[in-house]
C-alpha cells in the first residue's frame, strides 16, 4: 500500500533542520510522492530545490493570492520557464482569498478591498495562462472567493483544478464535481467538530479526491496541535476510509490513481 501528500509546505523554516529525517518518516508511513507547494517565486525555487533532493519529491509553482499586492505585476514568463523543470508537476497554489479585507476591521476601507481583489484575480489569470500554455494543471486556493474563483476558472477550460483543503458546503462541492475538478482533504477532517468537513467527504466519489497534509499546517489527530509532516497523512487517509466505509487499501489506491491522472509525474 502506498499513499501520496499531495500537499506540503517543505520549503517552510519549520522543516530546515530535520528534513531528511522527515522525508524518511514519510517513506516509512509508505508516503511514495510527496508534493511541495510554492508560495511566491522564492518558495517555489525552494519547492524545486527540495525536489532535486530527494527523489520521492515533487514541486507545484505559484504565488498564494494571500501575498498578491507584494508579487510582480507579471510572473507569467518567471513561472512558465519554471514549468520547465522535470519535477514541477503543477501550478499552485493559486486562486483568491476574500478572508482578511481591509473592510472587515474598517468598514470606510472598501475601496481598498476592490483593489485587492483586483489584484489578486489579475494573478490568478496569470496562473491559469501559465497551466494552460504548459499543460499543468492547477492546485486552488479559495477562501470566501468561490463564485468568483469559478467564474474565472471555467474560462479555462483545458485546465483542471484541484480545490486543496476543501472545507465549504455541498452546493459547493457539487459545483466542483460537475465542472470536471476534484477536491483534497488534509488532517481537518479528523477534528472533532468538524462535522460539515466529513459529510463532504461522504459526497466526495473516492475516483474525485486526493488527501494532503497542508504541512506544516493543519496536524490531524492525534497530533493535532504539533508540526504537521508529509507521515501524517495516513492518520487522514485513515479517517476517510471510515467516513466511506471502504479499506484504507482502497482508499489508498483510488486517491494515488487520481493523483497520478492530475500531476505530470512522466515528466521526470
Amino acid at each position: 500500500m502506498e499513499l501520496y501528500d499531495t500537499h506540503s509546505h517543505l520549503d517552510y523554516p519549520e522543516f530546515n533542520t530535520d528534513i531528511e529525517t522527515v522525508i524518511k518518516r514519510a517513506m516509512d508511513s509508505g508516503v511514495s510522492r510527496v508534493i511541495t507547494v510554492g508560495t511566491d517565486i522564492e518558495s517555489s525555487q525552494g519547492a524545486i530545490a527540495i525536489s532535486e533532493r530527494f527523489e520521492q519529491v515533487y514541486a507545484a509553482i505559484g504565488w498564494h493570492p494571500s501575498s498578491a499586492e507584494r508579487a510582480p505585476e507579471d510572473i507569467t514568463d518567471e513561472l512558465f520557464r519554471l514549468t520547465c523543470h522535470p519535477k514541477v508537476v503543477a501550478i499552485g497554489e493559486s486562486g483568491l482569498d476574500f478572508y482578511r479585507l481591509p473592510s472587515k476591521e474598517n468598514p470606510e476601507l472598501k475601496l481598498k478591498d476592490e483593489a485587492i481583489k483586483k489584484r489578486e484575480r489579475e494573478l490568478f489569470i496569470q496562473h491559469l495562462k501559465v497551466a494552460e500554455k504548459s499543460g499543468l494543471n492547477v492546485i486552488i486556493h479559495q477562501r470566501e472567493s468561490f463564485a468568483d474563483v469559478f467564474e474565472t476558472l471555467s474560462e479555462f477550460k483545458s485546465v483542471k483544478a484541484v480545490f486543496h483543503c476543501f472545507t465549504d458546503s455541498d452546493e459547493v462541492l457539487q459545483k466542483i464535481l460537475n465542472s470536471g475538478w476534484i477536491v483534497s482533504y488534509t488532517g481537518i477532517v479528523t477534528f472533532k467538530n468538524a462535522r460539515d468537513v466529513r459529510m463532504a467527504v461522504k459526497n466526495t466519489p473516492l475516483n474525485k479526491m486526493m488527501v494532503e497534509t497542508d504541512c506544516p499546517f493543519l496536524a490531524p489527530v492525534p497530533h493535532r496541535g504539533k508540526r504537521c509532516e508529509p507521515a501524517f497523512v495516513k492518520f487522514t487517509a485513515e479517517t476517510i476510509a471510515e467516513i466511506k466505509q471502504c479499506s484504507l487499501e482502497e482508499l489508498a489506491q483510488m486517491t494515488c490513481s487520481v493523483a497520478k491522472e492530475f500531476f505530470k509525474f512522466n515528466k521526470s
